[in-house]
């Protein structure tokens, strides 16, 4: 058993284990927050970084979005899906790019990104069909719900080894062992995490509410962006060879999107992950998630 310590915050923030964002996507973030910028002055810093412009391109003309026609300039892109999803494309990729890879035990970034990338489209799709809620908020905030685990398996590679252990393959949640023995949980260190980036708000808060997800669901009428986070962080990881959340998953999916089916969107998340994966320099997992799903109902 670990023993407990008690992680400061502050300290964490204030330390070299929480990289800085590059100062192209601190410029997107500034300028986005200007209601007097427009398309056209927010494709100047993005088309003055090739590598970011492509990007931003490939983006636009994914499944995420289902254009029928090509998308060929960056100022068209921001145009059609606006400057804020372009703002958060950007800095996923930033974030993505400099996460710590600390050697930790079963840990893996590998998979925290696979995992994330899924429980974003999962989150994006939930909201996307509530339509009450801002579906490009929500996939930022499911995509980074799990931003602090690298950085606290770094700053504490015996303890949190010791924690992943004994999730037990997924029977375990890892926040319920976070708060034992930390004293807080990732989802917290994550809220300030982003808040400490100057990310949204919005984000900061659903990043820190997303272990809650029975009282997510519950409030799912007022607050329907948590419910969809929170759901989607139900979702089996790519390291676990179960799914022991599968059953909570589908008891409380009907109450948020009850006409909608389960393995649909299982599916349906599977697909957009195959085209966007390559865009963020993601692998495909082992399993698909319908696979994951097929094998849980035998």
């Amino acid at each position: 058993m670990p023993g407990a310590i008690s992680v400061d915050i502050q300290q964490l923030l204030n330390g070299a284990s929480v990289p800085a964002l590059p100062q192209s996507a601190v410029t997107l973030l500034r300028l986005s927050q200007d209601p007097d910028v427009g398309p056209a002055e927010f494709a100047v810093p993005v088309e003055s970084d090739p590598g970011l412009a492509s990007q931003v391109l490939k983006f636009v003309n994914s499944a995420y979005f289902g254009f029928s026609r090509e998308i060929s300039n960056v100022r068209q892109a921001i145009t059609l899906v606006g400057i804020r999803t372009i703002r958060n494309f950007a800095l996923w990729s930033a974030v993505f790019s400099l996460m710590p890879n600390p050697r930790c035990g079963p840990f893996e970034l590998r998979c925290l990104w696979q995992d994330s990338l899924r429980r974003a489209i999962f989150a994006r799709e939930i909201a996307r069909q509530l339509g009450s809620c801002d579906a490009d908020e929500v996939f930022a905030a499911a995509l980074l719900q799990d931003v602090a685990v690298p950085i606290l398996a770094k700053e504490f590679p015996n303890q949190y080894a010791e924690l992943l252990q004994q999730r037990n393959g997924g029977q375990v949640r890892l926040s319920d062992l976070e708060r034992e023995h930390l004293g807080t949980d990732h989802a917290q260190v994550g809220a300030q995490i982003t808040a400490h980036w100057k990310l949204p708000e919005t984000t900061s808060q659903l990043i820190g509410s997303h272990v809650d997800v029975h009282l997510a669901v519950a409030d799912k009428a007022q607050a329907p962006q948590q419910a969809a986070v929170a759901l989607s962080a139900l979702l089996p990881s790519t390291r676990d060879e179960q799914w022991p959340e599968c059953p909570m998953m589908v008891e409380l999916f009907p109450q948020v999107l009850p006409a909608q089916s389960l393995p649909e969107l299982l599916q349906h998340t599977d697909e957009v992950f195959d085209d966007l994966a390559p865009l963020l320099q993601i692998s495909k997992p082992a399993r698909s998630l319908s696979q994951i799903w097929q094998a849980s109902q035998n």
